[in-house]
């Protein structure tokens, strides 16, 4: 049974009380107020136990349930209230020892002879290939795989049939780097012999929607329904973008504030930096970040910059709140995906939801109704930073190498703090709405935001020298667009027009991986 004691005005839950499958838990974790129940903070552990379990023992092969896998073992024993949501959020704050870096990046698949992109039938090949000769478990759903899961790493499909790492929590940018090149290696090694290369890029930049194969994942469905009744650019963003992102850890409310607020407000900077979508069916779309715009016109009711988060009153209950107000997508129950898309969460609290009338949600819905939020700094029990395209594996390394410099060192973070103190609401959606196009070039008060990104730059530089493990290579790629004011889409464009003859299909082999 969990203890929870009064610490000052905050109260802790002993974790190391509570005994799992896979050991005692070590960490204590600070709630902002006295909100979960013993039972309720169990049955989430052990949703996080059965969820991270591979499956399987060392050396054998196995097959894991389609994610979210937990919704037939764990039942709501009682109805969550707006503090289990909130204590939810607040069970992610770790003290710094424990901080890791999580990366997680997708990638298009195509034919190498016709440049088409891959179908699910050659998609499933290269999953199981992967499988058996690097020892994955397959995830499946129904008679499909759908991805893989090996320890913490798990590879993913989006609805277009981008290939998508969602990597370990790792202690270092080395790891990081080398986690993303074990799984170029095995990826390639399978794809090669099937004729597959891999594209890193933020925008599909030759094929249409409807040359884009469907891959058969409920939510996928559901969801593609959904987006064109509330924004003209959603099933552009399913099918047709690709990101990097780092997810960051906070220690207290205070801290995750702190790192809210700086992220958001320098989101616009790392989407210049890393613009890399220039180019729509084989023409330039007038964009440097094709994929950042879209994002604009996909659902505004799950988007977007946030302002809520510069609020005196801000913190995890608020964040809650918007949650709470965001439509639903979808439930699953017994292995199917439930259409709810426009319903709301709070009704389904109260066990009034239209088809599942009387029934409450667990901690598990939760957190599958918060990975349909897509704002460009998503909060979960970690930070995920998301203003990023697709890029070459160099830029794979330099997006959390750019983010932990600024949000991990405390130094570092303050100055970011300082430097844009007095930024508005207004400048940030301006700088938000504009980089896409602009991306350097765009005009901030009495400059430009280059001159921005070279100080933004120094301090993550400094953050890193001060971590003290000599990580400040893994912002080459970066400080080389800063130093020029060049960025990766404007070198592309140059290729297009010049050496590739106004031909987009060069941009294949040149960002191959």
């Amino acid at each position: 049974m969990a203890l929870m004691h009064h610490v000052g005005a905050s109260y802790c839950i002993n974790g190391d009380m509570v005994s799992l499958e896979s050991g005692f838990r070590e960490s204590c974790v600070k709630l902002p107020y006295m909100y979960w129940n013993s039972r309720k903070y169990i049955q989430m552990f052990h949703q996080n136990r059965i969820r991270g379990k591979g499956g399987r023992k060392h050396g054998s092969r196995g097959i894991v349930a389609a994610s979210p896998p937990t919704d037939d073992v764990v039942v709501a024993a009682e109805p969550l209230t707006k503090e289990d949501l909130v204590g939810y959020l607040a069970s992610g704050c770790k003290p710094k020892e424990k901080w890791r870096i999580g990366t997680e990046h997708e990638k298009f698949g195509f034919e190498i002879k016709t440049l088409r992109p891959m179908k699910y039938v050659q998609i499933a090949e290269l999953l199981n290939g992967i499988a058996e000769r690097f020892d994955w478990d397959k995830i499946m759903e129904g008679e499909y795989i759908i991805g893989l899961q090996q320890g913490k790493q798990s590879i993913s499909l989006e609805p277009g049939g981008q290939f998508e790492l969602s990597g370990a929590p790792l202690e270092t940018l080395h790891q990081t780097c080398a986690e993303v090149n074990s799984h170029l290696y095995q990826v390639k090694a399978v794809a090669e012999e099937m004729g597959i290369g891999f594209l890193g890029i933020g925008f599909q930049p030759k094929w249409r929607i409807r040359d884009i194969p469907i891959m058969p994942k409920g939510r996928y469905e559901i969801m593609r329904n959904y987006m064109p009744k509330v924004g003209t650019l959603g099933l552009d963003m399913m099918f047709r973008t690709c990101t990097v992102q780092v997810n960051l850890d906070f220690s207290s409310e205070a801290d995750m504030i702190r790192k809210f607020r700086a992220g958001l407000t320098l989101q616009p900077i790392a989407t210049a930096l890393f613009a890399n979508s220039p180019f729509t069916e084989g023409k330039p779309n007038g964009h440097l970040s094709m994929r950042s715009h879209i994002w604009t016109d996909t659902d505004k009711a799950r988007t977007g910059m946030l302002p809520f988060v510069f609020d005196d009153s801000f913190g995890f209950e608020q964040y809650v709140d918007y949650a709470l107000d965001v439509p639903m997508y979808f439930v699953y129950r017994k292995k199917k995906y439930i259409d709810c898309t426009g319903m709301s969460f709070r009704d389904f609290m109260e066990g009034k939801l239209p088809g599942l009338h009387g029934e409450f949600p667990t901690l598990n819905d939760w957190e599958n109704h918060m990975t349909t939020i897509f704002p460009e700094v998503r909060l979960k029990r970690y930070l995920e930073m998301r203003g990023a395209d697709g890029g070459p594996w160099r830029r794979l390394c330099a997006l959390p190498a750019f983010w932990v410099g600024l949000l991990y060192d405390e130094v570092s973070l303050q100055n970011v703090l300082d430097m844009t103190a007095d930024w508005t609401e207004e400048e940030r959606l301006m700088l938000r709405d504009k980089v896409p196009k602009t991306g350097l070039k765009t005009p901030f008060r009495d400059g430009f935001l280059k001159h921005i990104a070279e100080d933004v730059l120094k301090l993550a530089k400094d953050g890193l020298e001060r971590r003290g493990y000599k990580e400040v290579g893994f912002l080459n790629e970066v400080a080389e667009v800063v130093r020029t004011g060049v960025t990766p889409a404007e070198k592309l464009l140059e290729l297009y027009h010049g050496k590739w003859g106004q031909n987009v299909d060069p941009v294949f082999e040149e960002l191959l991986y």
